[in-house]
């Protein structure tokens, strides 16, 4: 049965864009989403809706090998150190009762996981959304966070959620509708945004054929959040990495690259290299704040 958090989030029908709200459960203990127009979502048995209509999305979502790859590196800690930043800068922003956070690319929840967590052990009370494109990430999410809501949603698409309702939105390697966000969120809200820094993973990437990143990433990324944000504060986090080959075949496949590389052939490339491949994670940490108002 899927649970809603508390209160009801400000959630909008995506066909009319009158609130939508948990209908009483059917007799198989599944609840339903509505509005007042009769337009409704039943949840899918693994604890999440699926919001999409129409043609849905265009975009490719992730593959069930790449969630499962994902959620077994993530779920043995080894991005432990940068989910406890983003959570400790999430949490300061959270002194509404209760704050309501959006991870908009939710993928397999580990995330979000730590921020409700860090939330949750300073006594604050958190109506927690995650949105993502896979069900088969909202399958693994559902599951590791069952307080908050999960929902299919391509977030190039208008958001369904009210306008000035949300506190923190988080985005961990993720597209970023900055005209949504903005929209979304309230005026004291915050938008953080974690992005891979040049030189992330280099020793595996060149083994393995991940995608390198450019140089010029962070300010491409304030760039592309203008007119709608601006930068609040940013820092780098970065860690080492000793993993066996096994696990970096795992972290080549669960990210972009999966889309276009086979796991066999990483696997392969990593064939007589050393059991133990040491690296360096280097991410960025931007919190934006919002350049305007949102109208009410």
């Amino acid at each position: 049965m899927v649970r809603m958090p508390f209160p009801s989030l400000p959630l909008l029908c995506p066909v009319c864009s009158e609130p939508l709200e948990l209908a009483r459960a059917n007799p198989s203990g599944q609840g339903g989403l509505a509005c007042g127009s009769g337009h409704s979502f039943d949840a899918a048995r693994q604890g999440y809706f699926n919001l999409l209509v129409g043609k849905g999305t265009a975009f490719e979502a992730d593959t069930a090998e790449m969630v499962d790859a994902r959620f077994n590196f993530l779920g043995h800690g080894h991005y432990r150190p940068l989910a406890d930043a983003v959570a400790a800068a999430v949490v300061p922003h959270l002194a509404r009762e209760p704050a309501v956070v959006l991870d908009s690319g939710t993928g397999t929840g580990h995330y979000l996981r730590v921020v409700l967590d860090a939330a949750a052990a300073e006594g604050l009370n958190v109506a927690a959304l995650g949105l993502d494109i896979s069900k088969f990430a909202l399958r693994r999410a559902a599951r590791l966070n069952p307080e908050a809501l999960h929902l299919a949603w391509d977030v190039w698409q208008a958001l369904p959620l009210a306008g000035n309702s949300v506190d923190v939105v988080t985005v961990v390697f993720a597209p970023r509708n900055a005209p949504e966000f903005a929209r979304v969120l309230r005026p004291t809200g915050r938008l953080l945004v974690v992005t891979p820094r040049h030189g992330h993973l280099a020793s595996i990437a060149r083994i393995t054929g991940m995608l390198a990143i450019e140089e010029d990433k962070d300010s491409r990324l304030a760039g592309a959040m203008a007119p709608h944000f601006i930068v609040e504060e940013a820092r780098d986090v970065g860690f080492p990495l000793s993993l066996t080959r096994q696990e970096a075949a795992g972290l080549a496949y669960m990210g972009p690259a999966g889309h276009h590389l086979d796991p066999a052939a990483i696997t392969g490339r990593l064939e007589g290299q050393p059991e133990t491949l040491q690296t360096e994670a280097r991410f960025r940490l931007t919190v934006f704040r919002p350049a305007t108002p949102q109208p009410a």
